[in-house]
């Protein structure tokens, strides 16, 4: 059965004004117009939308169930014209960024707001992953940005740009550990005990690591995350985005007390010039490059 879509709205209109004539004149045809197109609707369904009896008309019981099953196809087909209008204008169908949980900004939430209400019919996508999984996922277009520590030299192909913000780093392990016993300590002494450390799934540790001498007792993990829960258990000690220990770890571990520590890393968000941004990526990427 295919339903006539002036139908469906004549009747929704009909139906939320209460008269056929107050319809007619929203839609702008005349009320003759509406009345046949809901009759045409009757006849289709089988069934008798409105009582007619009376001054005006009214809802029947099976109008009454069926209205809102029309409006849903009513915003469907809506949505559908607002889609095919945008992607007509370029919009992209699909924007996927990739973030490094180094990256923590108060201001993270607002610029997503920002990004639904300037392109609702966008398809985001936001996943995590660090430095050279980053830079993989955006060669190969899994994803369309990244936002990490900045990197050394990379592809010609992979545009890059400098946030405002900035990821503070510490040293971190349990409360436990022979180091947090020994308070001030040298960074030397760092190589005496298993270091947890990032190591990418593409099989690179680029990145904001700072390593310790000795790589004999070393551990990794392809994210932070994974880095904090070892740290929490015991097995070593890590250097991690302060942000996140703070947020799942403060009563957990212990930020190691050492010469030239904190440290502040440098962000940046990345692209594929292979594959041009659309408006929606445009616009993410200036929004996240931009001071707040």
């Amino acid at each position: 059965m295919k339903l006539s879509p002036e139908s469906l709205e004549a009747f929704a209109h009909a139906a939320s004004l209460g008269s056929f004539s107050a319809a007619a004149r929203q839609l702008g045809k005349s009320q003759s117009t509406v009345s046949e197109a809901i009759s045409r609707l009757e006849i289709d369904l089988g069934l008798t939308l409105f009582d007619r009896t009376g001054k005006s008309p009214v809802l029947s019981a099976a109008g009454q169930a069926l209205l809102g099953r029309v409006e849903e196809v009513l915003s469907a087909s809506d949505r559908l014209q607002r889609t095919a209008s945008a992607l007509a204008g370029g919009l992209e169908s699909r924007l996927t960024l990739v973030l490094s949980d180094a990256y923590q900004s108060e201001h993270f939430k607002s610029r997503i707001m920002q990004l639904a209400e300037r392109f609702p019919e966008l398809e985001f996508e936001c996943i995590f992953a660090e430095n050279a999984d980053i830079i993989s996922l955006i060669s190969s277009g899994r994803a369309t940005l990244g936002l990490l520590p900045v990197e050394g030299q990379l592809l010609p192909e992979i545009g890059r740009a400098p946030v405002a913000e900035r990821a503070e780093f510490a040293v971190y392990a349990s409360p436990g550990h022979p180091l947090v016993q020994q308070g001030d300590i040298e960074s030397s002494q760092l190589a005496q005990w298993r270091h947890l450390g990032l190591n990418t799934l593409s099989g690179s540790a680029q990145g904001p690591e700072w390593k310790p001498v000795s790589q004999i007792r070393s551990w990794s993990a392809p994210n932070y995350l994974i880095l904090l829960d070892l740290a929490v258990m015991g097995f070593g000690w890590a250097v991690l985005p302060r942000w996140l220990v703070d947020a799942y770890a403060a009563d957990k571990l212990v930020e190691l007390t050492l010469p030239d520590w904190p440290r502040f890393q440098a962000l940046e968000v990345v692209w594929s010039r292979k594959r041009p941004l659309g408006p929606a990526g445009n616009w993410l990427r200036d929004a996240l490059a931009s001071h707040p």
